[in-house]
């Protein structure tokens, strides 16, 4: 197995730390296109998540016409919940990956290399929105001026995003 290797979903570098992001991350094939393909990531996942509100609308139509629009606030409500959980779902999940990302082959990490979970994933898709909505999209610039190409909401945390492969980890396989 050859030290060009990158980590599967299932295996993390953990090796050493420098400035709190595992020096596994430093190697550049983890962070090649990152940008590029966060942003493709995205605007399949903006697809998925209309495709999903959408779906959410003609279910609930009848409903909501039977009650006379009294349901309304309430799929209203749920409709602008799905970004959310679409988001916090999967990054918080098994793989820690949008369906965009893991077309891409990319997924989000913290810096010891460990998966988010749930929590993390929630505060990092609030941090996100907000961030966003406040800057129409200028915050995510960031990405282009540090060498990881962390946006803001991984800074705030603790994540990074990188590529990932279906070759082993050499730095897993190191691990007692």
């Amino acid at each position: 197995m050859s030290s060009a290797q990158l980590p599967t979903s299932s295996s993390t570098p953990r090796a050493s730390q420098e400035n709190g992001v595992s020096q596994a991350y430093s190697d550049p094939r983890f962070l090649v296109g990152i940008p590029f393909k966060r942003v493709i990531a995205y605007l399949v996942d903006v697809i998925a998540i209309a495709v999903l509100a959408a779906s959410i609308a003609v279910i609930t139509f009848v409903p909501v016409v039977l009650s006379l629009g009294l349901l309304k606030p309430f799929v209203v409500g749920v409709i602008a919940l799905v970004p959310v959980l679409y988001h916090t779902l999967l990054i918080g999940g098994e793989r820690p990956a949008t369906l965009g990302m893991r077309l891409l082959g990319i997924e989000v990490r913290r810096l010891n290399g460990d998966k988010p979970g749930y929590g993390l994933a929630l505060i990092q898709t609030m941090l996100f929105y907000v961030t966003v909505s406040l800057t129409s999209w200028l915050i995510l610039l960031v990405a282009l001026f540090n060498s990881k190409h962390r946006t803001l909401h991984d800074f705030l945390c603790g994540t990074i995003v990188i590529n990932v492969s279906s070759h082993d980890d050499p730095a897993a396989a190191s691990r007692p």
